[in-house]
């Protein structure tokens, strides 16, 4: 049999059932049994069948399609790209295209006439186009939790992003980190809320003040660049340097290569004579004075870190100030981001990075949607989904 001339009737004849339960089987629905509905799945697969998608749109009156929306710097950003491809191949097994919308979004209402459901990928509260996605009178699954407020129920699939920044936080530590420092993303998503958040609270529980310098949300690495070049000016004694944006890892390098320090191993001299730099300079005190509150960064002294990477205040350790320290040749530093990527393997040296497995997430993402369409679950389902932390020779350990 081919897939064209596979039916129903087949599927029930070759599983021992009625026509209904196939129907049922197949979509979702009814009160079938599951493991009726495992043989039936798997009779079907075997047969080659296929589901006349035009009438199944008839019989429950959808458009048999999902919107996608990204946020605006999605374009240039692997992991959105990767996440769309999974995304898009788990909503075709459902038999249900894909729809990218625009970044600017569009009426709500208008929406909703094309599409039977909408996934939104970490939104942000300061997105003029979420608020009427969220209310667009369809099902929602959000990746990553909206922060501001919804009007109706949503299902999400969630990392645990504190648990991955405190991995790297930890691992660096465990290869000789002292003084950590954190590239933080800006905006309100809840990514860059929790690692914002993370830093702080991590630094408190262990004693050891982590650098805080605000990046934009989807920092280039020319970006990355100036932030850590500016960071490792105003405090040598920073030895571990943890960029959060996609693609921002390369940059933190190149500037690591610029003043002179080697990528990937902490030697006790090295670390010392680092201290020993920032002290000089003056510029210790200021920055270890950094931490996040409520999902924003503050610091207590004349080097306060402002929004891009800036350093505010004239002091010596300023990139504005006079007699900026440069750190001292040869101390090591470890580097570390908090979204692995061909950014990060492809580096020298390759950079230890949490792998956010983008692929599998765009797929659990489609998956919950294609649930809550078929009633398989509930409109508020919340999913978690799994990261793994990828060590490399940026932090001294193994490729």
């Amino acid at each position: 049999m081919t897939s064209r001339t596979v039916t129903l009737l087949d599927v029930a004849r070759a599983a021992g059932v009625s026509k209904s339960t196939v129907s049922d089987a197949l979509q979702g629905s009814g009160r079938v049994a599951e493991a009726t509905r495992d043989r039936v799945r798997a009779v079907a697969e075997e047969l080659g069948y296929r589901p006349n998608s035009a009438a199944r749109r008839l019989r429950r009156a959808s458009t048999g399609a999902v919107g996608l929306h990204l946020p605006a710097t999605a374009t240039r950003l692997d992991y959105y790209m990767n996440l769309a491809f999974g995304a898009v191949e788990r909503a075709q097994e459902d038999g249900l295209d894909m729809v990218l919308l625009a970044p600017s979004g569009a009426a709500g209402g208008r929406i909703a006439s094309r599409v039977d459901g909408l996934l939104v990928i970490d939104p942000e509260p300061g997105d003029s186009a979420v608020p009427g996605l969220l209310d667009a009178g369809v099902p929602v699954v959000t990746g990553e939790r909206y922060l501001g407020p919804a009007t109706g129920p949503s299902g999400a699939v969630v990392c645990d992003n504190a648990a991955s920044l405190t991995a790297l936080l930890d691992h660096v530590t465990e290869r000789g980190a002292r003084r950590p420092a954190l590239l933080a993303p800006s905006g309100s998503s809840a990514w860059a809320t929790a690692l914002r958040a993370t830093a702080g609270s991590w630094g408190r529980a262990h004693g050891v003040a982590v650098t805080l310098r605000t990046v934009p949300f989807a920092a280039t690495p020319a970006e990355a660049e100036a932030a850590t070049r500016a960071l490792l000016a105003a405090d040598p004694a920073v030895d571990a340097v943890i960029c959060a944006p996609d693609g921002s890892a390369p940059g933190v390098l190149r500037a690591a290569a610029t003043l002179g320090r080697k990528v990937g191993a902490i030697s006790a001299s090295g670390a010392s004579s680092a201290h020993e730099a920032s002290e000089a300079h003056g510029a210790s005190s200021a920055s270890s004075a950094s931490e996040t509150s409520g999902g924003s960064s503050r610091n207590g002294g004349s080097g306060r870190t402002g929004e891009g990477g800036r350093s505010e205040g004239g002091g010596p350790g300023s990139p504005g100030g006079t007699g900026a320290a440069t750190g001292p040749a040869g101390a090591g530093l470890l580097v570390a981001s908090c979204v692995d990527g061909t950014a990060t393997r492809g580096a020298e040296p390759p950079v230890t990075a949490v792998d956010l497995h983008p692929t599998a997430y765009g797929r659990a993402c489609a998956e919950l949607l294609c649930d809550i369409l078929a009633g398989r679950a509930a409109p508020d389902t919340v999913r978690r989904h799994s990261w793994s932390l990828e060590t490399r020779a940026s932090t001294g350990s193994p490729g």
